[in-house]
């Protein structure tokens, strides 16, 4: 009875060590007799028991390696610490087991010499413009040494770029001159067309004031034109009409009428204008007068003789 616990036992544990499930994305790397033999697959695998034995399991995700930080030193002098984060993932499990002894130590020290080299040829402005040229320099290099080691390097980010305090100062200083210096052209520009605008629209205004008046001017005209026109007519009829008036019968004597009134009121009005009071010396200049004015509006009516 106690012999065959002790083979149930011995069963079992052969049991235990030949099966091997191996979980998803993952490879298991198995030696016999101390020799590389496979690589186990996802799923159910079976070993010889003392014979095989796992010498390495691999997880085949992508996998994030945080860089250390460093100090590098640009183009120009100026120191720089840097750090960053490595994405990578094993695609060969012989390779990533034998190719050297810890590949991850070997990515991250790899990672910071390509990184200082890349920064080394760069000025200290470069560096904040052209992050993606950095990463893809560093990924580049790292792509072709990690080949031999079963790894293939997905991408690198820069996490941060920290220039000493003194730089930063000066930066933060360059950058408020800029800005400064964009705030007072921004104004210049605004009082030029603020200048350009109040000359226009005085231009416009002064065309405007010259048009109207210039209108102005015309209408004056023509109102005057015409009111000169209307006068002339209308003392035309009346001279019309007076002159028909005298050719009825009676016309001569309210000619002399009204001759008579107009000689007596410029005489009066002659005498309001003066201190002294000028009376004819006789009557008969006044008929005289009258009869001198309708001679004239005779022959006046009458024509030249033929």
């Amino acid at each position: 009875m106690e012999i065959a616990l002790v083979l149930l036992f011995v069963a079992a544990i052969f049991i235990i060590q030949s099966i091997k499930v191996v979980p998803q994305q993952n490879a298991w790397v198995v030696e016999r007799l101390g020799k590389y033999h496979g690589t186990l697959t996802p799923g159910l695998n079976f070993l010889v028991p003392f014979i095989d034995r796992l010498a390495y399991k691999h997880s085949l995700k992508e996998i994030p390696l945080d860089v250390p930080s460093q100090v590098c030193i640009t183009k120009d002098n100026t120191q720089l610490t840097v750090d960053g984060i490595l994405y990578f993932q094993v695609t060969d499990a012989m390779r990533a087991s034998y190719g050297s002894s810890n590949f991850i130590v070997a990515i991250t020290q790899l990672a910071q010499t390509t990184l200082r080299s890349v920064i080394g040829r760069m000025e200290l402005d470069r560096t904040f413009e052209e992050r993606d040229v950095i990463n893809s320099s560093v990924v580049q290099a790292l792509d072709e040494a990690a080949t031999n080691w079963g790894v293939k390097v997905l991408r690198y980010e820069i996490k941060d770029l920290t220039p000493p305090a003194v730089i930063l100062h000066a930066m933060q200083a360059q950058i408020t001159a800029e800005r400064e210096k964009r705030a007072l052209i921004a104004a210049s520009e605004g009082r030029r067309q603020e200048q350009i605008n109040i000359a226009t629209g005085a231009r416009e205004a002064a065309i405007a004031r010259s048009e109207g008046e210039k209108q102005a001017e015309i209408n004056k005209a023509q109102g005057e034109a015409a009111a000169i026109t209307a006068v002339a007519d209308a003392t035309s009829d009346a001279i019309r009409k007076i002159a028909g008036a005298i050719q009825e019968p009676g016309g001569d004597q309210a000619v002399q009428l009204k001759v008579a009134e107009k000689a007596v009121d410029a005489f009066a009005q002659l005498a309001k204008t003066n201190n002294t009071m000028i009376v004819p010396a006789s009557m008969s200049e006044v008929s005289g007068l009258i009869g001198t004015a309708m001679a004239l509006m005779k022959n006046k009516g009458a024509g030249p003789n033929p």
